[in-house]
């Protein structure tokens, strides 16, 4: 996974809250230190009724992409499909997210896609009726995915359910961990270990609110090359961080 991924790339988690928002801001913003033109397009927007910033103005504000998207918004905080449902509003249908997160990779070195909870999450419809997940979508575009993932209890079967089903469907995946404690325990330590063989990233905690020049000349540091890092020693990294 040296080669560093370019086109459409998928921003999913092993959960709701685990980091999917600043980590795509994070490749935001080293991607473009590299000199790549990015694209950062949400499907589906829920919860908008908050009167909260969206995940698109997070990730402006933080590491302001080329272009930010936003190709449906539901005010209540469920998943996309039941947010659309009971909102009465037209659900994201497939293909017009196909043709236009394709359309944004036409102008663009990278698309970072970035999902809504976990993979699996209904996050619209088909033309047939059927609910469509970011792992279809994953498989409609032919595009890699990152797993954002957490660093404490749990995220080992978490992580590694969600890299099989992108594995039975030929996506290549890779994982970041969303969030790395500042002071760091066993359970931390033991989980970093066994997630080393798949890590592309991980952020330290707290990265979402640093100040946005700070993050963006930072984010190289947090990520491996394939993602536009020059990250490649964990334990070390890991102290830092810590």
């Amino acid at each position: 996974m040296s080669a560093a991924w370019t086109g459409p790339v998928l921003i999913t988690g092993t959960d709701t809250g685990v980091g999917k928002t600043v980590v795509t801001a994070a490749v935001t913003a080293a991607a473009q230190a590299a000199g790549l033109r990015v694209a950062v397009v949400k499907p589906g927007q829920t919860g908008t009724a908050t009167g909260d910033p969206g995940d698109v103005d997070t990730v402006t504000r933080l590491a302001a992409p080329l272009t930010g998207r936003t190709l449906a918004s539901y005010p209540d905080p469920l998943a996309p499909l039941a947010a659309a449902r009971v909102a009465q509003l037209e659900p994201l249908e497939l293909y017009a997210a196909v043709d236009a997160i394709r359309e944004e990779a036409d102008k663009h070195d990278l698309v970072l896609v970035e999902g809504a909870g976990g993979l699996l999450v209904p996050m619209g419809l088909r033309p047939s009726g059927e609910a469509w997940t970011l792992a279809d979508l994953a498989v409609s575009l032919g595009a890699p995915a990152v797993v954002v993932a957490r660093a404490g209890l749990g995220t080992l079967n978490h992580t590694a359910l969600t890299l099989e089903a992108l594995d039975r469907r030929a996506v290549p995946a890779g994982v970041v961990i969303g969030a790395w404690p500042a002071e760091p325990e066993l359970v931390h330590w033991a989980n970093l270990t066994e997630l080393v063989p798949h890590l592309i990233g991980a952020l330290p905690a707290g990265a979402g609110a640093m100040d946005p020049g700070v993050f963006r000349r930072s984010a190289s540091g947090w990520l491996t090359p394939a993602l536009y890092g020059v990250l490649d020693d964990w334990r070390a990294w890991a102290e830092d961080a810590g």
